[in-house]
């Protein structure tokens, strides 16, 4: 199965989304770059296939999305859900939070992708190999 990552014809449209992140979006960043947390690679506005990941890191193979208010609207919903489901084919995870949860909470946004992290690490992709 053919993997498509930063696909040249989404470039354009990756560059927008990183010169209008949302406040969230910046923040969150602010705290991933330069492999602060757990010395993890992530990466900004990366594609998979058709769909523009908010944060990736490929070495989990994990995708931190971050989502407005019209994330809960059925139509959105249905499209976040077809997204996930994409990325489960391709074995990359998805954990997502609420933009006001960075905003109002963001150390436990960040216990929250702890576990999440350190579970995947466990389970099947440490980081510190025999």
């Amino acid at each position: 199965m053919k993997q498509t990552y930063n696909s040249q014809a989404l470039k354009d449209r990756r560059i927008e989304l990183r010169r209008n992140q949302s406040l969230a979006e910046r923040i969150l960043w602010q705290k991933l770059r330069n492999k602060q947390f757990r010395g993890l690679k992530f990466f900004r506005q990366y594609s998979v296939g058709s769909y523009i990941l908010d944060f990736y890191c490929p070495r989990l193979k994990l995708a931190i999305e971050l989502d407005g208010g019209h994330h809960s609207e059925k139509e959105i919903m249905e499209y976040d859900e077809a997204r996930t489901d994409y990325l489960k084919t391709r074995e990359i995870k998805t954990i997502r939070f609420w933009n006001n949860d960075v905003l109002q909470n963001i150390e436990g946004v960040f216990d929250a992708l702890e576990e999440f992290v350190g579970n995947t690490i466990n389970d099947s992709n440490p980081l510190n190999p025999p």
